[in-house]
């Protein structure tokens, strides 16, 4: 017996008078007889039990295992940006970047096994990868976001680990015309600053209507975001290691032998301002009910605009390494002390030279998507006809002055004596003798044992074009409902440049003094036990006073600039189950995909002499079956079973084919690090199930387990037998003593075979987790309760994947690691009251320690282990319903309410690496419906 699909769903937000006197008799004989004598009339739900009703309904009708986010109302879902919003889900978590969540890990997995498409088309980023920035989406431009936990045959573009969703109105399922406008007013608990205000808004208009007998519809949204940037952090080098000799000289002078330390420690405040504008339109047309046709439009601006001013000193260093093997004094420790982890934790450190420097930086994020969707209807036979274009620009300056206190007339060096503490779980802290950091007549623009400055100009562009047919038909079968299959093709390009160098005063000229035209004022580090230290316009400087020549042609620059293109054709035959099997009803779907994919990057190598131009490539097919399965068990309960085979293409840059390279002077042996353009994707076999109550679209329970078997990993490896004449062209080993620093020594051997640094593929391993979520209003348990309830999550997840950390990675202090992103536990709690107009939440988003994946100083990847962190929003609002201020909302909104720090370490908890806050936002606003 065939069951129609609409049979399972469930209105999303309305409730029929034949349910609620279904829902009455259920809840037992009071209640019904209570019913009795009752007008019959339409229960509409509004504010938060919509939201959280919506989302329950989609999950309980889907046939895949899903989550989603539902907006209350038009422009209503309550975050800054979508991240907030979907980090509040079974399974997933967030990495915060700069204060804001940025970046999604679903089920224990790093953001680059997930993707993430718009209306169903795969996205591109203005990050260095595929992995999407979430918060360049506005929350107010989206209706909904759904996350497939497991994938099918039809969902093109899948992750291994997840697929989001996030999905823009349709405004011919709208009733009539509705405009929403909505304003919000910030304020940061950090303050302002000499050159930003603690002050940001917010707005946004809606706009939804429907034309010529409502076969026309327009939906248009405008968002526009201005927050204010802080941060206060104190960090130290990386890594903390036990100090040796150099030379036959103590690195660091007064520490016990295996006393682990780091080289240096810096704080910094940073202020500025962020601005996006999002823009989102809708034309929807069905002048039939055999057509149906949708133009989407989605524009993202973003600009963030900072200056980090920065104390720095470091530890070993002073204008000779080690301190005193130039002939200079030695920076000696004193006072110290050392925990029973042998981690230095305190001390006093003399003839010290610390800087001041000042940062700037500039980026610009700009992203356009469209897509034009076609359903026809021919008879049985259902035609869709979807094409879609998207690009993704991002353009940085990034700039650093150094200062230091002046030489004097008599030469004599003016060094300092500091007195330090290492914590952990708060700031670490250090104070100086010398009071002569606070004035810029004391710190010119000089030579600095770091230089006078360094600059980096990068950009990124990525752009995605892709078409996709599909037919569904109906099936001979019984045990499917019909039939789709289809064919689909992307076209993807992604290039990186990254121009650097130093920036340097002009030739002939020592030193410059920052005029007070570009001055800014002081900023306050008493937060790391320091006082006040000048603030300047950076960029004005660096015009004024100092050249900086970007450029991407020498030997260590080279392997940062590439191109990668894929060409993806995707096939597919999708069945929808639709049956009975022992009197319960059987849904679901089985298909398979085949995917073939054509990679190629376009790079620079630099040989012994010479850069060149290079493309490598390679060609693969995958074939991806699946398998959903949801079993009604009477009661409103659904269990539900998954198999599947996924994939996950390798990270963008790490199938570039450019590299650096260079010959160890010593042994003519050659070494060199780069990508792989020959890389095969991750590949898993997953297995998921998982228990669901429902009670209605009212609440529900969920046990849910996965279990995926990773066949292939990419892992960053050494090949120490590489043969380069093989891999870099017109390479020819030295035979005399003319490169570089061979000249006048004696000539090492002509050597083809070095040292690869490079991606490659490897086995992989287990992992396995177990989810549990919960919704439920309170007065499902007693009237008492009436508008309370609540939602809450735990995922557990453990894996036997064990990598070898990168070069980069000497922080993870193990030659092996756990999966980059996963964090063993993860929870999500929402306590929430919503009654006659009143609205309060309260959310905590909550995961253990990971090890993150963080842009270091020189804009490459590096892991650190992250601690576990908990985030606090807050929420009371109030709408009218009736009135002259009938449509009115007001809100108030606390995010980062325990305004919690972001802190990483190295290797162990002790041996901290940064500790960041970036301060609690109040907002105040109001929406307005109409």
């Amino acid at each position: 017996m065939k069951h129609s699909k609409n049979s399972h769903r469930t209105a999303l937000w309305r409730a029929t008078p034949i349910a609620v006197a279904i829902g009455a008799m259920l809840a037992g004989p009071g209640v019904a007889m209570a019913q009795q004598g009752a007008t019959a009339e339409t229960v509409t739900i509004t504010g938060i039990r919509r939201g959280i009703e919506s989302a329950i309904s989609v999950k309980k009708n889907s046939d895949n295992i899903v989550e989603s986010v539902n907006a209350e109302d038009i422009g209503k879902l309550p975050d800054v940006s979508i991240a907030e919003s979907i980090a509040r889900l079974p399974g997933l978590a967030a990495q915060r970047v700069g204060g804001r969540a940025q970046v999604i890990s679903v089920r224990g997995l790093s953001p680059d096994f997930a993707t993430t498409v718009l209306n169903g088309r795969e996205l591109v980023s203005t990050g260095d990868n595929r992995s999407v920035e979430f918060d360049q989406y506005p929350s107010e431009l989206l209706s909904s976001v759904l996350v497939y936990k497991t994938p099918d045959a039809a969902l093109v573009g899948q992750g291994l680990s997840g697929t989001l969703d996030m999905q823009t109105v349709r405004p011919l399922n709208f009733g009539q015309r509705v405009v929403v406008v909505g304003g919000r007013y910030s304020q940061n608990s950090l303050g302002s600053a000499a050159n930003s205000s603690a002050n940001g808004n917010r707005f946004s208009i809606s706009y939804i209507d429907q034309f010529a007998n409502r076969t026309v519809g327009v939906a248009l949204g405008f968002a526009h975001l201005k927050t204010p940037v802080a941060e206060e952090q104190v960090g130290l080098y990386e890594p903390w290691e036990v100090k040796g000799t150099s030379n036959g000289r103590p690195i660091a002078r007064g520490l016990p032998p295996g006393t682990f330390s780091s080289g240096g420690i810096k704080a910094l405040r940073r202020t500025g301002e962020t601005t996006r504008d999002g823009v989102m339109a809708s034309v929807e047309w069905r002048p039939s009910k055999d057509y149906t046709g949708v133009l989407d439009i989605f524009h993202s601006k973003a600009e963030q605009v900072d200056t980090a001013n920065q104390l720095e000193m470091n530890l070993n260093y002073n204008g000779s390494f080690p301190c005193d093997d130039g002939g200079g004094p030695a920076c000696v420790w004193s006072n110290t002390s050392i925990n029973g982890n042998s981690t230095l934790t305190g001390g006093q450190l003399t003839n010290v030279r610390p800087l001041v420097r000042g940062m700037y930086n500039k980026r610009e994020d700009d992203i356009t998507a469209l897509g034009l969707n076609n359903k026809f209807k021919l008879g049985g036979l259902a035609l869709e006809a979807d094409l879609s274009w998207s690009k993704a620009e991002r353009q940085e300056v990034n700039l650093e002055n150094n200062t230091q206190v002046a030489t004097p007339a008599n030469g004599a060096v003016p060094y300092d004596v500091a007195s330090l503490r290492f914590n952990q779980g708060t700031y670490s802290t250090f104070s100086l003798q010398r009071s002569d950091y606070s004035s810029l007549a004391n710190l010119p623009l000089a030579g600095t044992i770091y230089g006078s400055g360094y600059g980096k100009v990068p950009r990124v562009e990525d752009e995605l074009t892709g078409g996709k047919l599909v037919a569904t038909f109906g099936s001979p079968l019984s045990l499917l409902a019909d039939v789709q299959t289809g064919l689909s093709y992307t076209d993807r390009t992604k290039s990186k440049s990254q121009p650097e160098g130093n920036i340097n005063l002009p030739t002939g000229v020592n030193s410059a003094l920052i005029g007070p035209q570009y001055q800014y004022g002081s900023v306050n580090l008493g937060f790391a036990g320091l006082g006040s230290i000048p603030a300047w316009d950076v960029p004005g400087a660096v015009a004024q006073y100092m050249v900086f020549r970007p450029a991407i042609d020498q030997p260590f620059l080279v392997a940062k600039s590439w191109a990668v293109t894929e060409k993806i054709v995707t096939g597919f035959i999708k069945g929808n189950i639709d049956t009975e099997v022992g009197g319960n009803s059987l849904r679901g779907n089985v298909g398979v995909q085949v995917v073939r994919t054509d990679q190629s990057s376009d790079g620079i190598r630099f040989t012994s002499n010479s850069t060149f131009p290079v493309t490598n490539g390679k060609t693969y097919t995958d074939v991806l079956p699946s398998l959903n399965l949801a079993m009604s068990l009477g009661d409103d309960q659904t269990l539900r079973l998954a198999v599947a085979r996924q994939m996950a293409r390798p990270r963008v840059d790490q199938l570039r084919s450019s590299l650096d390279f260079g010959i160890d002077s010593a042994t003519g042996r050659p070494g060199a690090s780069g990508g792989n353009t020959d890389l095969d994707p991750w590949r898993a076999n997953a297995l998921d199930l998982s228990y669901e109550k429902y009670f209605g679209t009212r609440a529900y329970l969920a046990v849910a387990g996965f279990y995926k078997e990773l066949t292939s990993y990419i892992y960053t490896q050494t090949d120490n037998n590489y043969d380069f004449g093989r891999f870099v062209q017109g390479y020819v080993p030295p035979n005399n003593c003319t490169v570089g620093s061979l000249i006048n020594r004696p000539c090492p051997p002509a050597l083809r075979s070095g040292n690869y640094t490079a991606p490659f593929n490897g086995n992989g391993g287990r992992l396995s987790g177990l989810e549990l979520s919960a919704s439920l209003p309170f007065n499902l348990l007693t009237p008492v309760l009436k508008g309370f309830g609540i939602q809450a999550s735990a995922s557990f997840t453990s894996s036997s994947i064990k990598i070898d950390a990168p070069e980069n990675a000497s922080s993870v202090g193990s030659a092996q690691i756990a999966l980059p992103g996963l964090s063993k536990r993860v929870s999500n709690l929402t306590f929430y009251y919503e009654n006659a107009g009143f609205e309060a939440r309260i959310s905590q988003r909550k995961r253990s320690d990971f090890i993150g994946e963080i842009g270091n100083f020189d804009g490459a990847r590096t892991l650190r282990y992250v601690v576990g962190e908990s985030i606090i929003d807050a929420q009371l609002g109030y709408n009218f319903s009736e009135g002259m201020l009938k449509g009115l909302g007001v809100v108030l909104q606390v995010n980062n309410l325990n305004n919690a720090a972001y802190e990483t370490y190295s290797g162990t908890r002790d041996r901290q690496l940064e500790h960041q806050k970036w301060g609690r936002t109040v907002q105040l606003g109001a929406n307005y419906k109409f």
